[in-house]
């Protein structure tokens, strides 16, 4: 992963939390520009369009310019890029896609992207699904790319998974095995523990972290359409299976490090690197705190192990960054062949020449320039039959960000988590949108 923040790092985490935003909209913040294309009229025989970006970091940046040069010289067709900051954009898209949105936007899956698809302001992309080949996009890859109807509204770029990092010389010189079911893992936790480790290494300073833990344990122990319907709050917080998450959850609050409220990611990944700590559970990007070529060639992960055996490792936590159309777009050629390309292996290959800390998504893309680790990611999410967003995408904004982070570390302080405050507080934020 790059020293220079990304979209899908931290960084995203950290801007996403002061916004209470998404799906409903903040009155007050700036609008996105407007802005014209040649969309107007032009139906597929348009040769231009345009192109809303909130890849405003310099490196996702030159990723975005890469693939849109390559579409130009390839069509003939020009694009016109209209960036904005990351947090800006994202404060301004229920303003924006309802205003003079551009055809083409950067966007995440999940509950974000099926918002705006049931509110009717974005375009259906089946047919660019059908020329790009569904099958060249692994099954978890599909579903998230799928609104509440059955029609596809997202072409994806790249993601990265969620799992527990560590490294491998430590487990062997300890004779630790990777754990699979939740009882193995609790064994090692606790011979870690008597071996003077920290055995799960977490930070939550900046509050998002520890919004994996929960995702995962609610979708080993409740199923991984339990927790979709949960953060779309369609099933209650105040529940005996939301309980049950955090009741697992405490009885392993003893293994986590006791600074973490106190601890960023970046402090904890090096309690890895030392190996004062066993185990991380954070996404892929935790390797770029890595940076002896000797301890990052030591690093592994294996997937959040198996809770209930019905659910077993099904679910995989692998935030997706894409595009969509706004509902403009749709009717712009241009633009359909925009997105189109963008899910191609060549499109994809071209962002990666420029960003090779993604993971593209199209099965067929080059994936030479990974490491093993990261050939061991990609393939992970390839198998993966559901994926996930992270807590802060998979649901309402304002509520992750203003209830849930505060609730979790309160948890984690004290080992209480109010289920009924919590539940009165999504029921106020959703009925809002």
């Amino acid at each position: 992963m790059p020293a220079t923040p990304t979209p899908f790092t931290p960084t995203r985490r950290t801007v996403l939390k002061g916004a209470a935003v998404g799906a409903a909209g903040v009155a007050g913040l700036p609008l996105l520009a407007a802005c014209t294309g040649g969309s107007s009229g032009g139906g597929s025989s348009s040769k231009s369009t345009t192109l809303g970006s909130s890849a405003s970091d310099p490196v996702p940046k030159a990723g975005v310019a890469a693939m849109v040069n390559g579409f130009e010289k390839k069509s003939g067709d020009t694009v016109t890029i209209n960036t904005k900051s990351h947090n800006d954009f994202q404060n301004a898209i229920n303003s924006y896609l309802q205003g003079s949105p551009d055809d083409a936007f950067t966007w995440f899956a999940g509950y974000r992207m099926r918002y705006y698809a049931a509110k009717g302001l974005v375009a259906p992309l089946d047919d660019v699904w059908d020329k790009l080949g569904a099958d060249n996009f692994g099954k978890g890859i599909q579903q998230a790319s799928t609104g509440e109807d059955g029609k596809k509204y997202f072409v994806p770029n790249y993601n990265y998974p969620w799992a527990f990092f560590y490294r491998k010389s430590l487990f062997q010189s300890k004779g630790y095995q990777v754990p699979t079911t939740w009882d193995d893992f609790t064994a090692l936790c606790a011979q870690m523990k008597k071996d003077g480790l920290i055995p799960i290494a977490f930070g939550d300073k900046d509050g998002w972290p520890a919004m994996g833990t929960f995702d995962y344990l609610n979708m080993r122990l409740n199923g991984y359409q339990f927790h979709i319907d949960l953060m779309a709050h369609k099933e209650s917080w105040n529940s005996k299976q939301v309980a049950t998450v955090f009741d697992t959850w405490k009885s392993v609050l003893q293994y986590q490090d006791p600074q973490a409220l106190g601890l960023t990611w970046q402090e904890v990944a090096q309690k890895i690197a030392t190996q004062k700590a066993g185990m991380f559970l954070l996404g892929s990007f935790v390797t770029q705190q890595i940076t002896d070529p000797k301890v990052k060639a030591d690093m592994d992960f294996f997937e959040f192990p198996t809770v209930v055996e019905a659910n077993g490792q099904d679910a995989l936590e692998a935030p997706i960054d894409g595009f969509m159309l706004s509902k403009k777009g749709g009717d712009n050629g241009a633009a359909n062949d925009l997105l189109e390309y963008f899910g191609t292996p060549e499109g994809q290959n071209l962002y990666s020449s420029k960003d090779p800390n993604q993971i593209e998504t199209n099965l067929k893309a080059d994936f030479s320039y990974l490491d093993a680790l990261g050939k061991k990611a990609q393939q992970t999410i390839a198998n993966a039959k559901y994926i996930s967003q992270f807590l802060d995408r998979d649901a309402l904004p304002a509520f992750a960000n203003d209830v849930m982070i505060p609730s979790l570390q309160t948890f984690l302080k004290s080992g209480n988590f109010d289920t009924a405050t919590v539940e009165k507080q999504a029921q106020q934020l959703y009925a809002q949108q």
